[in-house]
């Protein structure tokens, strides 16, 4: 029989089609064991990455940024009490070699530093094959972004309760396992200075949450919810009554669709009766009442001129927001609505070379990089461009003028590219470069020279090192 040794990447081998069943699930579980010891090397790596730059190395600590109360933004540190800071700007590098975001880059370095350092025993059940690192990293990703933030002890204390089993039960146990180990924690030691009557509500649950990033191709999005039962009890008659409305008017939707144009109906109808009903003044539709919260979407589609003096739209185009496929007829269904102001721009000529004197960027060639780049040119990064600053490639030097040498970088299409407000500053205060190969090309360089290109179709990482013996990082 072939030993699993021999076994080659490729499925259309001979050396595959020669194996039995029992040699399959065999090579199939080697080649498992083989990936969990790799995701743990990463971990270590990532760990070890960290440990190399502190703080002080560089600038300032990595953190993310969330928005909490009233929509204010503050920061949240990668990892939990105890753990050491990470310098910000390092963390982009590591994220460009792994092929990944800069924002999954922190949370890869901040669950390896919380498992070393707030969960031990989960950390050595990773590294003697006893837990998968994506089991661990569910453990690491609640015990850090706990509200109020788990001391020391405390995650000490949930590391003991689910470090032995965390390898041995499902994901959806092991969430319930967490919530109940944290919550048995919050009842063993209670705050002498809490009421305890409001003990219940120690950790508030309650969230509404929608991913405008996630945008399906149908033009749709996902919300999710955590509301008071009376709230809801309220929200699912109100939707019930929505999509019963919808039916008697003609609807032939099912009703779960109808339910959703009834939430949408009352966030829009909802927004215009609390202006209203409370004196606002502003700019008021036909129907007198107060315009909904402004929401616009940039969609892209392909058009052609008839020979009877028709445009043909074609059957797809794209959404700005969420870098999604869009159908015409939900566009359609869109333009559609009463409420609903279209607003049509003309095509721009991405191939044109535009420049203007002086630093500031016009809108029209703002417009222009916006929609050349559509989203920051950093490799890997997904942030829209049109949430971007424009950067000048080459720097704008100010004195050039009054100093009558030639601008080293001008305020051109050329010299010009969207990048979002982390990446602009890792490029102004580190080692990175870039330069535009092409128009929508870049070619980036980190400060120990990785090279990556982005363009329209993605992120591609040139020149890789040559395949030589890496050492493995020493297990704890």
């Amino acid at each position: 029989m072939t030993t699993t040794s021999d076994l080659r990447s490729s499925t259309s081998s001979p050396l595959v089609e020669d194996l039995d069943a029992s040699g399959i699930l065999t090579s199939i579980r080697s080649r498992k064991a083989a990936e969990d010891q790799a995701a743990a090397d990463v971990l270590a790596l990532a760990a070890a990455w960290a440990d190399l730059h502190p703080p002080e190395s560089l600038h300032g600590a990595a953190s993310f940024t969330t928005t909490g109360g009233l929509g204010r933004e503050h920061e949240e540190p990668i990892a939990g009490p105890g753990c050491p800071l990470v310098a910000e700007f390092c963390i982009a590098e590591l994220g460009t070699v792994l092929g990944i975001t800069t924002t999954a880059a922190k949370k890869l370095i901040g669950h390896a530093l919380e498992l070393r350092h707030r969960l031990p025993r989960l950390w050595s059940q990773v590294h003697t094959g006893a837990v998968p690192a994506w089991r661990a990293r569910l453990v690491a990703e609640t015990t850090i972004h706990c509200s109020p933030a788990l001391t020391p002890e405390a995650a000490g204390w949930i590391d003991t309760q689910v470090a032995a089993v965390t390898g041995k039960i499902g994901p959806a146990q092991l969430d319930r396992l967490l919530a109940e180990t944290l919550k048995r924690f919050d009842l063993a030691t209670p705050d002498p200075a809490a009421d305890p009557e409001d003990g219940w509500q120690h950790v508030d649950p309650r969230h509404a949450t929608i991913d405008t990033d996630d945008v399906h191709y149908a033009g749709t999005l996902h919300l999710e919810a955590d509301i008071d039962l009376a709230d809801g009890l309220d929200l699912d008659r109100a939707l019930t009554h929505g999509a019963a409305v919808q039916k008697a008017l003609g609807s032939d939707l099912s009703l779960d669709a109808r339910r959703a144009k009834a939430l949408g109906d009352l966030a829009r109808t909802q927004t215009a009766l609390d202006l209203f009903s409370q004196g606002k003044t502003g700019s008021k539709d036909s129907d007198g009442l107060p315009v909904a919260r402004e929401v616009v979407v940039h969609a892209h589609f392909d058009a052609e001129f008839m020979p009877d003096g028709q445009t043909m739209f074609g059957l797809t185009g794209r959404l700005e927001n969420g870098q999604r496929l869009a159908l015409l007829d939900q566009l359609k269904s869109w333009c559609g609505d009463s409420r609903t102001k279209i607003t049509v721009k003309p095509v721009i000529d991405l191939t044109r070379e535009l420049s203007a004197p002086g630093y500031a960027i016009p809108d029209r060639i703002r417009e222009h990089v916006i929609l050349r780049d559509g989203t920051c040119v950093f490799p890997w990064c997904t942030r829209p461009a049109r949430g971007c600053d424009i950067d000048h490639i080459d720097a704008y030097d100010h004195q050039a003028d009054t100093e009558h040498r030639p601008q080293p970088g001008p305020t051109s299409t050329q010299n010009l590219a969207a990048l979002c407000r982390f990446h602009h500053r890792l490029k102004t205060h580190t080692a990175w470069r870039y330069e535009m190969t092409a128009p929508g090309t870049f070619v980036w360089t980190s400060p120990h020279s990785h090279r990556f290109r982005r363009d329209r179709d993605g992120s591609t990482a040139l020149d890789p090192p040559d395949a030589l013996d890496v050492p493995r990082p020493r297990r704890p």
